[in-house]
Parts: C-alpha cells; structure tokens; sequence
C-alpha cells in the first residue's frame, strides 16, 4: 500500500473515531456505573478526542472515592493512553507538520523520546495532544508512545483517584 493511502487511511480511522465519540458524548458519563470497566471506557473516549478536551478525570475523581485508588489510576491510565493513539495516528498520517510552534515540541521529542511523551502525559496540560501528533509524524514506535504515555496517564490518574478518595465523602 502506498504511503499517501495508508496516511490517509489512518486520518480517516482517527476521524472516525472522534466523530463517534461524538455522536455519544452525552451517554458517556453513564458508564461510570460500570465500575473499573467504565472508568476504562471513559478514560480511553476522552482521550481519544484531539485538541477537544474531554473531562475524563472527572470519572477518576469521582470513582476514586468509592473503588480502589490504585485500580482506578492504572485502569484509567491504560484507557488514556490507549485513546491518545488517535493523535498519534493522525500525525503519523500527515508528517509534515511545519508550523514553528510546532518544531519547538518536534525537538524537544525528538531529543528526548518517550521520556519527553511520559511527562507530557503525566502533567495536565493542553499540548499532549500535539506531542502525539509529532510522536506520529516523527515515526517514534508506537510501543514506546504508548507504554511512556500509559505510563505518565497512570501515575496522574491515581493521583487524582486519590483526590477523590479524600474528598468524596465531603462531596457524595
């Protein structure tokens, strides 16, 4: 197959995927009464959106303070990062991403890998969705995107999983 289809191919199957997020947005919250299977599936949708915040970390707060922290954090960690791999694939569909703003996170990845992919997704911010679109486009493996990006979703998420074990009771 030749690179531009499979590009294209790849934009299309991310497009996808967000649209149907869309579609059932307003039925997402209400797999939290799943359990850990529901914080997996929210965690995996809202990450799974690019550039268009979702607030997955809302599940984990609030089934932080009524399951296992722990169990909440890595689940919900391994949904994220495993929903990120939308952005990735749509920079790896389109590598030639050449905005300067850009090329400053291009180098920074480039530079430093999966450890520059593990604390963008550790940290909360905007841009995460722009580090797996250049994690794509500069061909890192996909392996090593998503273990650092599972990784860092993990470790924030029980965190926040915590947050809502301490403050559930005030709140529920």
């Amino acid at each position: 197959m030749n690179e531009k289809l499979k590009g294209a191919i790849e934009i299309a199957v991310a497009a996808l995927v967000i649209i149907l997020i869309f579609a059932f947005s307003d039925r997402i919250i209400e797999l939290q009464e799943y359990g850990y299977a529901g914080v997996f599936v929210i965690s995996l949708l809202s990450a799974a959106t690019i550039f268009i915040p979702a607030p997955g970390w809302v599940a984990v707060i609030t089934m932080g303070g009524v399951l296992n922290p722990y169990l909440v954090g890595i689940i919900a960690g391994i949904g994220s990062g495993m929903g990120e791999l939308t952005g990735y694939m749509v920079g790896n569909g389109a590598r030639e991403l050449s905005d300067t703003k850009l090329d400053r996170y291009k180098n920074i990845i480039r530079k430093y890998g999966s450890g520059a992919v593990f604390i963008l997704a550790f940290i909360p911010n905007p841009i995460f969705d722009i580090a797996g679109l250049i994690a794509g486009a500069l061909k890192i493996k996909i392996w090593k995107f998503l273990i650092a990006c599972i990784l860092g979703r993990i470790i924030r998420y029980i965190i926040l999983a915590h947050v809502g074990m301490f403050v559930g009771p005030y709140i529920f």
